[in-house]
């Protein structure tokens, strides 16, 4: 257990200095960084949504966002491109690194449980991931009910 533990809070240091790293190279990216979001649509809607959200004092974009598949690089660029505050942006870094490496310790955990360590298991693996992939992007992409 304490190798799984240990494994778990490995992954979400990693990812938190992965979040922490993109919300800097954002911070000072300057005007090269600013052209690169310009051209992507996606990145340009994001960090409009959260700068917006942010200023009315809003928190939900940051914990919606840093839970979802693509999320966190998206945020995480956002908001130093915003030169928004580290205090806002760090505690939900934080929560969607823990959940995101309970969730693969998890899995990978329980699948080598149940699968052990063999070819199968790996295929299983690898069609599990991309039909989860799959799923979650139908779910982010699909229109919002209005109203």
């Amino acid at each position: 257990m304490p190798d799984i533990l240990l494994l778990t809070l490995s992954a979400a240091t990693a990812s938190v200095l992965g979040d922490m790293a993109a919300f800097r190279l954002a911070w000072r990216g300057g005007d090269r960084l600013d052209r690169a979001i310009a051209r992507s649509h996606r990145l340009t809607t994001a960090q409009e949504r959260l700068g917006a959200a942010l200023s009315r004092g809003r928190r939900r974009p940051l914990r919606h966002r840093a839970l979802r598949p693509g999320g966190p690089s998206i945020v995480s660029l956002g908001a130093g491109a915003a030169h928004r505050k580290l205090r806002e942006f760090l505690p939900w870094s934080v929560l969607a690194g823990l959940a995101w490496a309970g969730y693969s310790v998890a899995l990978g955990y329980f699948g080598g449980q149940w699968l052990g360590a063999t070819w199968l298991a790996t295929g299983v693996s690898l069609l599990a991931l991309f039909a989860a992939g799959s799923v979650a992007a139908f779910l982010v992409r699909r229109p919002r009910p209005t109203g």
